[in-house]
């Protein structure tokens, strides 16, 4: 999210009172300030100026202020623009929102904080439209994984480790909790091999009875069982050559490890009721949610198959332990389901993602593809925002107040620091603004801080609308309309 200090706004008026005057009060504000008379000289340099916003008046010589704001647009679209004119007219302002302004203002403003809150909303546009380009690079730099996504270094491991393994046909065994994306592991295991042009065959074995679940995986003759009119293939056979992924292989019963483990021995299959083995050629990628080591010493999971699956070991992290992944997933899921709605979702807002990395996730990647498909159904917007997600989300940042620091137990120590510090903040300066009858200067000076940067504080947690205005801000917007009248 864009600070005000790393805010760098462009101001172009011809009246260098009223320049003065606009540069003073966002300088005071903690943004970054560069100022112009000429319009001309504006439109020469702006190509080459690192800014986030622009402030152009419309009324100038040579160059008015429209035709500057349609050229910025043509040459940097990336650039935020607000117009000012002491002439206003319904006409002019829908003519320069659709040339792509971002807000319109009226000279004298009737409140000086109009002018440094819209330049900050534009420059949370601006930095939600730079967040959104690098989550954009990062996603098609990430295209050789198939469907795995993530910038982490626990996922980069993970991705290092599929293109090693992809090359031989050992065993893989993928631990993880539920929704990890233990399957699209497989997946790309299995096409970035040389049997990516053979069959890919998936079974989740805790879905099937413990007989049907045989009668799947082997096959089975006709007569082995009551409905059994015919001779069937096994997904083994039907895998040959190519790949099985057996998922939730920890709840498989007793007597269908023994069978498996023959096939991972003898490379055969024998069908339930045959007497006859059939030789199969298929890697064996198994997966489970429930830790087999542990399975394993508790007698629940046969210590020979073990060892035969856990040849090349693959463990997928929860998402909650790599939350700078997080934005990557959800800006990845936002465009599948604003495509697939045929809605124009730009992306998510500073506050929702903030939301976002910070909760537990215990559904994992499953559960945040589950909860922005459902933001944007909801999204009336442009933005997915805080009032589109579910309220159990919101529910973390709210039990740093309640719990303390053991429900930021989760993350990582310089994310759990910062959000600990944004929330006791918030809450702070809410409550001592309350205290002090929203009077901001009384509570500046109980928190024995300098009033310009309590002021600051208010604006960026969103408190300042609590605030009346101070006799010292009523007496700065008169001096101020003064100068510009």
């Amino acid at each position: 999210m864009t600070t005000q200090g790393s805010t760098r706004v462009l101001v172009v008026d011809d009246d260098k009172i009223v320049l003065r005057a606009v540069q003073e009060i966002l300088q005071r504000d903690g943004y970054q300030v560069v100022t112009m008379d000429d319009a001309v000289e504006a439109l020469a340099t702006i190509k080459d100026l690192n800014v986030d916003v622009a402030v152009l008046d419309i009324k100038m010589p040579h160059l008015s202020g429209m035709e500057l704001l349609q050229n910025i647009k043509k040459i940097r679209p990336d650039i935020e623009v607000l117009m000012m004119t002491a002439h206003a007219t319904i006409k002019t302002a829908v003519e320069a929102v659709k040339m792509g302004a971002y807000d319109y203002l009226t000279k004298p403003f009737e409140d000086i904080d109009v002018l440094s809150m819209s330049i900050r909303r534009a420059a949370e546009k601006k930095a939600l439209y730079d967040r959104t380009c690098e989550l954009e690079k990062a996603l098609n730099a990430r295209n050789q994984f198939e469907n795995l996504i993530g910038q982490s270094q626990e996922m980069r491991k993970v991705f290092k480790l599929v293109e090693t393994v992809s090359h031989s046909s050992a065993t893989v065994l993928i631990q993880g909790e539920s929704g990890t994306g233990k399957e699209l592991v497989a997946q790309a295991i299995h096409y970035r091999s040389h049997r990516k042009n053979k069959p890919f065959v998936a079974v989740n074995c805790s879905a099937l009875t413990d007989t049907l679940l045989e009668s799947e995986l082997f096959g089975h003759v006709r007569g082995a069982f009551t409905g059994a009119i015919g001779n069937k293939k096994g997904l083994f056979e039907a895998a040959d050559e190519g790949t099985i992924f057996l998922d939730e292989i920890g709840d498989i019963p007793a007597a269908t490890q023994v069978r498996l483990l023959r096939v991972l021995q003898e490379g055969e299959v024998k069908r339930v009721g045959a007497n006859e083995s059939l030789r199969v050629d298929v890697r064996v990628i198994a997966a489970s949610n429930v830790n087999l080591q542990r399975a394993r010493e508790q007698g629940k999971f046969r210590e020979d198959l073990f060892y035969r699956l856990n040849v090349i070991p693959i463990v997928l992290p929860p998402l909650r332990d790599r939350p700078e992944d997080i934005p990557l997933l959800a800006y990845h899921f936002l465009k599948i389901y604003s495509e697939k709605l045929r809605k124009r979702l730009m992306g998510i807002s500073p506050k929702a993602m903030e939301a976002l990395t910070y909760n537990r996730w215990a559904g994992n990647v499953r559960e945040l593809e589950n909860v922005i498909e459902r933001a944007a159904v909801l999204c009336s917007k442009e933005m997915v925002d805080l009032e589109d997600l579910p309220n159990e989300i919101l529910q973390p940042q709210k039990a740093v107040v309640d719990l303390g620091t053991s429900s930021l137990a989760h993350l990582p120590y310089a994310q759990a620091k910062r959000l600990a510090k944004r929330t006791f903040e918030r809450g702070y300066l809410g409550a001592l603004l309350e205290r002090n009858g929203n009077n901001i200067s009384s509570a500046a000076r109980a928190a024995g801080v300098d009033r310009s940067n309590f002021r600051r504080l208010l604006k960026q947690y969103d408190i300042l609308g609590k605030a009346d205005l101070s006799e010292t801000e009523t007496k700065l917007s008169e001096n101020f309309e003064h100068l510009v009248n």
